[in-house]
């Protein structure tokens, strides 16, 4: 059946990875949020130690994006999302326990495999095996989830630790997940039809022929290319600025509107991501791609800057809004600014590359953020550092090469 058609088998991975996505960024990027109030409540450990570990996190699974289209094909997309769940499932109940610094490090370690085995790249490497045609829609559509993590886990882990305490939250929501996600994976989740079908003949399109040119694309020849950074350099601070932000979203809030509040405003910057990912997704493929980027980079900086002119709840759930009508965008286009500039063989590669390397920027803002924060004394000066690395990332996103 052609992936064209809404009964073709794609459609049905590009649920389950929808429900991927939203564990994956519930608790390895939205969660962490949690995690860093929780623990610093806790034990009185410093953002700056808290964030230094979150770092750690990134890193590793920066690294490990690299590598995901390799995991792929060697272990299948099944087995592949499967052990993904159970380092990030595993990982993120185990928190609530941890008693000292140097286990936070273990537990985050852990969780960098499960990240990179969840996320974006195992998600955009695993619907390139099925899509040509929809890829762009399709992982749209399934990064959605990115945006719904941080409205159905984030508030969930937050409501349960306020009713039942942290040590129980975290597990329970846990536990949630897995009971939602575990069917998909092992009856959706797959390599597609068998060769002579003709959904296997469009998956097979997207990946490169023995003897085509784009073969000669690999990871040295992508490093080289200036289409690669002038895609991966943007994203990269921009990116970062957001990682930043929403990693101290509620540590930013919850002093001027309480937890719960500060948990709805997660929600709120969720829902708006979704609902403008959504939106998007019906005419991203007739915008210029790079312009589309620039304006969502320069919405969230004058958002992070309205959030250091107010402390009024209004004022901040209208702030944290108009940051979400970026947030699931900045994560889409990447892919889709590289499936239109580069050939079809290079997509995952580039894809997963420039992932990795986003990965690598990115990991360091949580950790700078929370530095910044101890030794000023407020996230006034974070929050500028987000701002002007937001406006940067707009400036540079513009400056297309005329050769990838």
């Amino acid at each position: 059946m052609n992936e064209l058609s809404w009964r073709y088998a794609g459609w049905r991975v590009v649920i389950a990875c929808f429900f991927a996505a939203v564990c994956a960024w519930g608790f390895g990027f939205y969660g962490h949020g949690v995690f860093l109030a929780e623990l610093h409540k806790r034990h009185g450990w410093s953002s700056g130690l808290i964030s230094s570990a979150t770092t750690v996190y990134y890193l590793v699974g920066a690294v490990l994006l690299a590598f995901v289209n390799d995991a792929v094909n060697r272990l299948g997309p099944k087995r592949f999302m499967l052990l993904g769940m159970l380092a990030l499932g595993l990982s993120a109940a185990v928190i609530p326990f941890i008693t000292a610094p140097w286990q936070l490090y273990a537990a985050y370690v852990l969780m960098a495999f499960g990240w990179a085995a969840t996320s974006l790249a195992a998600i955009v490497t695993i619907l390139g095996l099925w899509f040509q045609a929809k890829r762009g829609m399709a992982i749209s559509l399934a990064l959605n989830g990115a945006s719904s993590g941080s409205i159905i886990v984030t508030p969930a882990m937050v409501a349960l630790t306020g009713w039942l305490g942290f040590s129980w939250a975290v597990p329970l929501t846990v536990l949630g997940m897995a009971v939602i996600l575990t069917p998909m994976v092992l009856a959706w989740v797959d390599w597609p039809p068998p060769a002579n079908s003709p959904a296997a003949s469009t998956a097979a399109s997207a990946s490169p022929a023995p003897s085509a040119p784009a073969v000669a694309w690999t990871k040295a020849r992508a490093l080289r290319s200036l289409g690669f950074w002038s895609i991966t350099v943007p994203f990269g601070l921009g990116i970062s600025a957001q990682v930043g932000f929403l990693v101290h979203q509620i540590a930013i809030l919850e002093p001027a509107i309480g937890a719960v509040q500060a948990g709805i405003a997660v929600a709120l910057t969720g829902a708006f991501a979704i609902g403008a990912r959504l939106t998007m997704s019906f005419f991203i493929d007739r915008l210029h791609q790079r312009l589309a980027t620039a304006i969502l980079l320069v919405n969230q900086a004058i958002a992070l800057l309205a959030l250091t002119w107010s402390s009024e709840p209004l004022a901040l759930y209208v702030a944290c809004s108009a940051f979400g009508l970026s947030v699931g965008n900045l994560i889409t286009l990447p892919s889709l600014i590289v499936q239109r500039e580069f050939p079809p063989a290079a997509f995952a590669l580039v894809t997963n590359l420039s992932a990795a390397v986003n990965g690598i920027t990115y990991a360091f803002a949580p950790g700078i953020l929370g530095i910044l924060r101890d030794a000023t004394g407020s996230y006034t000066a974070p929050l500028h550092v987000c701002i002007a690395a937001e406006l940067l990332a707009a400036m540079v996103v513009l400056l297309k090469p005329r050769q990838v």
